[in-house]
């Protein structure tokens, strides 16, 4: 099992950013499905954005143009930048792994998942 770890998480007013990071171990960077989904209260899980084992990525509608995912494979380290938040995007985060298959933006994929980072954004 992969052990992952969130952080960066805060409270923002709308319009401000953040910069999550999700710590795990050496040797899954290149070679798994990695992501970042979010919970909002009251809803489902949902994907934000992965990416792949070939680095492309997928994002969904509803944050494109606004976050981007990246990794430092040297710091075994996944980030995902917010920019240009808004309350709709206040959420438990969760960065995810999957080891096998096609990449997603499926939540059922992801067998490895953190804790989670509350991000919450004031209007």
């Amino acid at each position: 099992q992969v052990q992952l770890e969130e952080s960066g998480g805060g409270s923002v007013q709308a319009g401000e950013s953040l910069r999550l990071s999700c710590a795990g171990p050496r040797g899954i960077w290149s070679s798994y499905c990695l992501g970042w989904f979010r919970q909002p209260p009251g809803k489902e899980r949902e994907a934000v954005v992965i990416i792949a084992k070939d680095g492309s990525t997928r994002i969904a509608d509803s944050v494109k143009g606004r976050f981007t995912i990246s990794k430092d494979n040297a710091k075994n380290t996944l980030y995902l930048q917010m920019n240009f938040l808004k309350p709709e995007d206040t959420a438990m985060y969760y960065c995810a792994a999957a080891g096998g298959g096609a990449c997603s933006l499926n939540v059922w994929q992801y067998d490895d998942w953190g804790q989670g980072t509350q991000v919450t954004v004031s209007s």
